[in-house]
């Protein structure tokens, strides 16, 4: 009920009806995988980089119809920044606004649910921009992926009786994907990252049987 209560209050926060369609009933087995990059990893302060993502449909991951945007910030990007994402202040200087940028992103995205990697904190990046702009928060389900291998590594554990509770789960990006054998194509590129983490939910996601299949990633 809290959820319920929850997402009621949410749209009638919401200030422009353009966007109404956020709370329409997600499209069958659709999804919108999404990664950030950023002048930092604080939220309340903090800027948007660059948006990179993906739809999948089924069990394919359509990156012909990938969404990449470029967000100019208002400051200059840091150093220490730059040597993680190598984003530099030239790279961005004609990117868009970033409530241009997120408001283009949530046409993309529509209600799929939205996966990702440390999803709380790309979620987070989104909201910043669209509570002031728009009301609300992201109503979309959120489907983080270290949990779905955190699930899908106890039970195999449990299977081969190796698990233990008190045994913390290496959960970095890039030891779930050399564990799960996902293609390496470039790192801290926000596009790039979606389509490893598509591949990654795919693998690890729940499915009936009749839906087994290897993942597709379409041209």
């Amino acid at each position: 009920m809290s959820g319920f209560l929850s997402r009621f209050f949410n749209k009638r926060a919401l200030t422009d009806p353009n966007y109404l369609f956020l709370f329409d009933p997600p499209p069958p087995d659709e999804y919108v995988v999404f990664d950030t990059e950023t002048t930092g990893l604080n939220p309340a302060e903090d800027e948007i980089l660059s948006i990179g993502a993906v739809k999948i449909i089924g069990n394919k991951i359509l990156t012909s119809e990938k969404f990449e945007v470029f967000v100019k910030p208002t400051t200059e990007i840091k150093t220490e920044s730059i040597k993680i994402h190598h984003l530099r202040n030239i790279d961005v200087e004609h990117g868009l606004d970033a409530v241009d940028a997120v408001s283009r992103f949530l046409r993309f995205a529509g209600s799929r649910p939205l996966v990702g990697y440390h999803l709380k904190f790309d979620i987070a990046m989104i909201n910043k921009y669209t509570k002031p702009q728009f009301g609300i928060r992201l109503p979309n389900q959120a489907i983080e992926v270290s949990q779905l291998y955190v699930n899908r590594m106890q039970v195999i554990d449990r299977i081969q009786n190796a698990y233990q509770a008190d045994i913390e789960m290496d959960l970095r990006f890039d030891t779930i994907v050399k564990r799960l054998k996902v293609p390496i194509l470039g790192k801290h590129d926000a596009t790039n990252d979606a389509i490893m983490t598509a591949l990654i939910f795919l693998k690890l996601r729940p499915q009936k049987k009749a839906q087994k299949s290897k993942p597709i990633v379409t041209p």
